[in-house]
């Protein structure tokens, strides 16, 4: 199987994580691949340390002329038997899909409530959550051509536990994310006062954090809050903490609660899109209503005070994991997808 992926985007987000362990386990597997991306250095050296051959491209703006050409000419070189094409931009400039008259089966991957505008060459799309399909099919995309396939995450367990800058005796919350209004970091730490015995590691950087440092001060929680900055140890940090917390407004997946069930810890998290299709209530985490401060206290709270009942739902996610979310299970979802569009007919457009 000869598959190009393409990636405009120069992000360090979820899906950009995602493109390149696909990428890289796609080959590993045994499949051709070619990633396409946008120039950034630290992206194209760890594809290369796996041993693949990167292009990139420019992706720019309108008025960038140069990369859709360029695009072009190097699918027809490789001959793909499917071109998978990531979130708006890379759709931009792909060339159109088999049903419109181009010469190979394009799928555009979405990790979000995209624009859909910028999917009408493919000839299937597809999300990372059955919710996004649900979407996909009330905006008009027939059944056969819109699509589910979740993301896999590295197995996290047994890793060396970090020293999180807890002080002893305390229970050791953390959450992990881009510092933005989105990750509903502010809900949690409005929960903070409410639970005095613990403190929380924050692993992450973005535009909110000088607003979140003043939240603390404000709440009188500054002393209890280690702003850790951008980390690439999940695993540790994850080994360090006895419970971990997704407050999200917006979460599509939610690849952080993947994670810490794949390290084995219990998951509190606010019931956005994502999570919400995740978890199991009361079975493989604890799901509480949004932007609820005193319900995410409450939960974090009795979880804390119940160290049975918190392994019990780790063990859960860890199993739920192994089933669904780990590479194996993954990359066969994946194969079987790719074979499928790659023998589907042209077929007429969407509604």
């Amino acid at each position: 199987m000869r598959v190009a992926h393409v990636l405009g985007s120069a992000g360090r987000g979820g899906a950009e994580g995602f493109f390149e362990r696909l990428c890289i386990a796609q080959a590993a597997a045994g499949e051709e691949i070619l990633p396409v991306i946008r120039h950034e250095p630290g992206r194209a050296a760890r594809l290369r340390a796996a041993g693949l051959a990167p292009v990139e491209l420019g992706f720019g703006g309108y008025l960038d002329l140069r990369t859709g050409p360029r695009l072009e000419r190097l699918l027809r070189a490789f001959r793909p038997d499917v071109v998978v094409a990531w979130q708006n931009r890379a759709n931009r400039f792909v060339p159109r899909g088999r049903r419109l008259g181009g010469p190979w089966p394009l799928a555009g991957r979405l990790g979000g409530y995209y624009d859909l505008r910028y999917y009408r060459r493919c000839d299937h799309v597809l999300g990372n959550t059955q919710g996004l399909r649900t979407w996909l099919l009330r905006e008009g995309w027939p059944p056969e051509r819109a699509h589910a396939l979740p993301n896999f995450v590295p197995d996290l367990a047994g890793a060396a536990p970090a020293l999180l800058p807890a002080p002893p005796g305390m229970t050791r919350l953390l959450a992990m994310g881009r510092l933005h209004r989105n990750k509903g970091f502010d809900t949690l730490l409005g929960a903070l006062p409410r639970l005095p015995g613990m403190h929380l590691s924050l692993a992450g950087e973005g535009p909110e954090r000088a607003d979140l440092e003043r939240l603390a001060r404000k709440l009188g929680v500054a002393d209890r809050l280690a702003m850790l900055g951008w980390r690439v140890d999940a695993g540790a940090l994850l080994a360090g903490c006895d419970l971990f917390v997704c407050p999200s407004r917006h979460e599509p997946l939610g690849n952080v609660v993947l994670e810490a069930w794949s390290a084995g810890r219990p998951v509190v998290a606010a019931g956005a899109a994502g999570p919400a299709e995740l978890i199991a209530q009361g079975i493989n985490g604890v799901l509480v209503p949004r932007e609820d401060a005193a319900a995410l206290a409450q939960a974090i709270a009795a979880l804390g005070a119940q160290p049975e009942r918190a392994a019990a739902l780790a063990a859960a996610g860890r199993a739920a994991y192994a089933r669904d979310y780990a590479e194996a299970p993954v990359l066969a979802r994946w194969r079987a997808f790719l074979e499928t569009v790659a023998g589907t007919k042209p077929v007429g457009r969407a509604a």
